[in-house]
């Protein structure tokens, strides 16, 4: 069943899900704060949008052209609807299909920016996958690779252009291999902790295509106090803009 939601701590903005669906996360809403805009970015791609909550929130931080791609029919359906409702229609265009295919209709340097929260599991890992179809793409690398996002990542982005994802502190070391191979060069990353006490379990990286070497560790950020609600941090990061 749909349903009109708030977008977490963007209450301006409305979002379209489905009960039953896989719903977008605190991870996204991470990524389109962290992710590095300028001020002459003029086209954004966010690969595996869902039902839009990056490209909605990336409007409240820059007047860029924002084109998310998702595979999903039924998903890409809630992110039109999304982007209807928010009235968002001039600067969003969603388009539904495979990345591996879709990213040939895009020149080649063409892009500004990616911005991507990719399937953070291996199809062969053990993790259980879900039942529902709509999760299991959404969270294993049925349809998209780390390789084969920064091997189109590299074709598309324009000299200087950067990418920016979100996943998992244990896959990172993969993550930087996957960059340099690909003349990106990792620039900046944020860990998110759960609680004080907790080690990582979100990472936040972005790169610069030919950038220059040198790497930024920036502060870390708790998402919850010790009695689980959300810290202070949290609410001022992912409402800058």
């Amino acid at each position: 069943m749909e349903k009109i939601n708030e977008l977490f701590l963007h209450e301006e903005m409305k979002i379209y899900q489905k009960s039953e669906g896989f719903n977008f996360s605190l991870d996204s809403i991470l990524l389109a704060r962290f992710v590095g805009l300028k001020k002459n970015t003029k086209k954004i791609l966010d690969i595996g949008t869902g039902n839009a909550p990056i490209p909605l929130i990336l409007t409240k931080r820059t007047k860029a052209t924002i084109v998310g791609v998702e595979i999903q029919k039924e998903v890409y359906e809630l992110a039109q609807k999304t982007i209807e409702i928010n009235k968002k229609e001039g600067q969003i265009k969603i388009m539904q299909g495979d990345i591996n295919e879709i990213w040939q209709k895009f020149n080649n340097e063409s892009l500004d920016t990616i911005v991507c929260n990719p399937p953070f599991f291996k199809q062969f890992e053990k993790t259980k996958k879900n039942i529902q179809i709509t999760k299991s793409i959404a969270r294993h690398e049925i349809k998209l690779t780390l390789e084969r996002l920064f091997a189109i990542a590299r074709k598309v982005l324009i000299n200087g252009g950067n990418i920016a994802l979100v996943h998992r502190p244990e896959r990172l070391i993969e993550i930087i291999r996957l960059m340099k191979e690909n003349n990106i060069e990792p620039k900046r990353i944020k860990l998110i902790y759960p609680k004080k006490k907790k080690n990582a379990n979100i990472l936040l990286i972005e790169g610069v295509k030919n950038g220059k070497a040198g790497l930024i560790i920036e502060s870390p950020l708790i998402i919850h106090y010790e009695n689980g609600n959300y810290t202070k941090e949290v609410f001022t990061y992912c409402k800058e803009e």
